[in-house]
């Protein structure tokens, strides 16, 4: 169940839900999906869609481009098309139960975390921002729980869309749990100022609580739970 606070993450889940609500009622987004609960979008779905029949050719890409990294271990390219092929094969639902990650998903998980590493320790010119969206799921609290290295992919994705609100809101929100004050205060300013005037107020008060409760707490939950969606 969506609104099930028992397991790992759930309390902070239902709050960024509720304020990623908020804002796509106020800005008219479709399918942001920046994680936390928000749904993976783009090649997580996909990779849903295709089944197992694509399970064969993502293994005979990921065969093919560690072969190549291991040739050219500079080779940019390569790393990142290693990643996405990476994500695509740790794309299956099945891979987290009862909103914790299985082995085979940790494990899935930390390749394709290992191989964005090696993308990044290269300096590409210009990170992609769709592979850092995708990864965030990766790093999110029901993935790796990184919040610093979803800050960093984060970071990737609001350069390259600098008006979401909503991504500079979950920027907020995974800074604040990395307690990275800094870059959560800016993050979240940042948000309210892009918000629509009238979710301003209150998108700027769910900042605040979760700057104060950055993992969740009972009377977080409480408190967002029973003010529901923002109209």
């Amino acid at each position: 169940m969506l609104f099930d606070l028992r397991g790992r993450g759930r309390r902070r889940t239902v709050r960024v839900i509720y304020i990623g609500l908020a804002l796509l009622i106020g800005l008219g987004l479709v399918g942001f999906g920046i994680g936390g609960g928000f749904g993976s979008g783009g090649i997580f779905d996909a990779a849903t869609e295709n089944g197992g029949a694509s399970k064969s050719s993502f293994a005979s890409e990921i065969k093919q481009y560690e072969k190549l990294t291991a040739q050219q271990p500079q080779n940019i390219a390569a790393w990142e098309k290693l990643t996405l092929a990476q994500l695509h094969e740790a794309g299956g639902e099945s891979l987290v139960q009862n909103g914790q990650l299985t082995s085979k998903g940790r494990e899935l998980f930390n390749t394709a975390a290992n191989s964005w590493r090696k993308y990044l320790a290269l300096n590409p010119p210009k990170p992609s921002a769709q592979l850092a969206a995708n990864m965030q799921r990766i790093f999110s609290e029901e993935g790796l729980n990184e919040p610093a290295a979803e800050v960093q992919v984060l970071q990737i994705e609001v350069a390259a869309r600098p008006e979401s609100a909503s991504l500079f809101g979950a920027l907020a929100v995974a800074a604040y749990k990395a307690k990275n004050d800094s870059v959560g205060d800016l993050a979240a300013a940042k948000a309210v100022a892009l918000a629509p005037p009238e979710h301003r107020v209150r998108l700027q008060h769910e900042l605040q609580e979760l700057k104060k409760h950055p993992n969740g707490s009972e009377e977080a939950a409480s408190t967002t739970t029973s003010s529901g969606t923002l109209k």
